[in-house]
């Protein structure tokens, strides 16, 4: 069983709710946050598997074309790729916010998903979000937690950004060979 680490996308990797950016909804709209993929880039070079698991609500509400949102998720890769980043797989949830399916976090049914498949163990995983509804998939599937912010958080690291987050996913990685 390997490991892994699962980072939300939107406010961990992109810009949301910015200035610039309201949605995400073509692959124009997605700008990096600062040392996002130089942080992916670490992680990877550390040899652990990267998922990307997302909410996107959008697609089910009629807002995001499931095409589209392939095109950004293709375009996402190819910025983090270009500083040395592999993103194994993006898994997301199409459904409408109140579908009450087990895959929209923070239920943890993507997480579970993506260790069947490939082989991950969860409780020597982490997931990494910016939401407490990331952290919380993160605790249901057994997985170790990194906050991204500055708000209080159950998760069991928090740091400023994804870059500022590295040291504190490897800690927990490596700590968890006991």
């Amino acid at each position: 069983m390997k490991k892994a680490i699962f980072l939300d996308r939107d406010g961990v990797l992109n810009e949301v709710l910015t200035s610039r950016v309201k949605f995400v909804n073509e692959p124009k709209d997605l700008y990096l946050l600062e040392g996002a993929a130089e942080a992916v880039a670490d992680l990877s070079k550390a040899g652990y598997d990267i998922f990307v698991v997302t909410n996107q609500g959008g697609v089910g509400l009629g807002f995001l074309k499931e095409k589209n949102l392939q095109k950004i998720h293709t375009y996402l890769n190819q910025l983090v790729q270009e500083h040395g980043g592999v993103i194994k797989e993006f898994a997301y949830c199409p459904h409408k916010p109140k579908a009450g399916c087990e895959c929209r976090k923070p239920n943890a049914g993507m997480l579970i998903d993506l260790a069947n498949r490939y082989e991950l163990s969860l409780p020597e995983s982490v997931m990494v979000g910016d939401h407490e509804r990331d952290i919380e998939a993160g605790k249901k599937a057994g997985c170790k937690t990194v906050f991204i912010g500055e708000e209080e958080t159950a998760a069991d690291r928090k740091a400023p950004n994804l870059q500022a987050a590295v040291p504190a996913i490897l800690n927990l990685l490596d700590h968890r060979k006991q």
